[in-house]
């Protein structure tokens, strides 16, 4: 019997010093699905569980010189990206990942921190939108960020959601199979969350039960990051969605365990351990 390759897996996001989003908060992930994680630093932030006080740009060269480091040397099977902050970081990452072309990609289109503040330059939407986005195999916006990608409204019904989803999928690149994963967990009420993946073809329903706790920092990165970590073990989206959106509704059922900060603290990653 064949041993498992122990997939390799990247992050190229921002630092949260409180653990709870950011490349720590992906590389938990990608630990507890059984990958092995690597990450690129893209920003740096001032942060806790209480709110955004500083973002520090990386520069946009030390940035690609960190992916094209690590690309050379290690086998990476799925790369995802999260808080990219500043236009001229978004275009050195497209840049680098189109020379690379990994396997899978994974983009959440980090814009706005759970607390409300925002994480990326405005000026920046337009080239993440046409840079980034057709490079990506996945991508995971959530409603207020599927609004800004399309210059519009955030929606508030699933409806609605459909139609926003197949907008997205348009704006993707047509060689290969691509999915917007839109994640539902705006809707006002209800007592599911429903996300809608889509590939042009299939309208897939992705529901989970809301769960009542304050502590839910992170939960975007560790969606895509589940998300990454799972591609390269399963190879087929539909299935790793499914499974990424368990891991993510079991580490906020267990989340109320762990007693990080006084404010929005993070999902439990090794709820299956400790």
């Amino acid at each position: 019997m064949t041993e498992r390759r122990i997939p390799h897996t990247l992050s190229i996001a921002g630092v949260d010093p409180s653990g709870g989003a950011g490349i720590l908060a992906d590389v938990k992930t990608m630990s507890a699905l059984g990958a092995y994680g690597c990450a690129v630093v893209a920003a740096l932030t001032a942060q806790s569980t209480q709110g955004v006080t500083g973002v520090s740009p990386v520069p946009p060269a030390f940035v690609a010189q960190q992916i094209d480091t690590l690309f050379a040397d290690v086998r990476i099977d799925a790369v995802k990206t999260g808080m990219l902050g500043q236009q001229p970081v978004i275009a050195a990452v497209a840049d680098r990942l189109s020379h690379w072309q990994p396997a899978h990609f994974v983009l959440d289109p980090v814009m706005v921190a759970s607390s409300g503040d925002l994480l990326l330059e405005r000026n920046a939407i337009g080239t993440l939108r046409e840079a980034l986005l057709p490079l990506a195999t996945v991508i995971t916006p959530n409603l207020p960020e599927a609004g800004v990608l399309l210059g519009d409204r955030a929606v508030e019904t699933i409806k609605e959601m459909r139609r926003v989803a197949e907008r997205l999928r348009e704006k993707m690149a047509y060689q290969g199979h691509r999915w917007v994963l839109l994640k539902g967990g705006h809707l006002p009420g209800g007592e599911a969350a429903i996300d809608l993946l889509h590939d042009g073809d299939r309208m897939i329903e992705l529901a989970a039960p809301r769960l009542e706790t304050r502590n839910t920092h992170g939960t975007g990165c560790t969606l895509s990051a589940a998300l990454a970590a799972l591609l390269p073990q399963i190879d087929d989206v539909p299935e790793a969605a499914r499974r990424a959106k368990a891991y993510l509704t079991e580490a906020l059922r267990h989340a109320d365990r762990l007693e990080v900060g006084s404010g929005h603290g993070p999902v439990h990653h090794f709820h299956a351990w400790w």
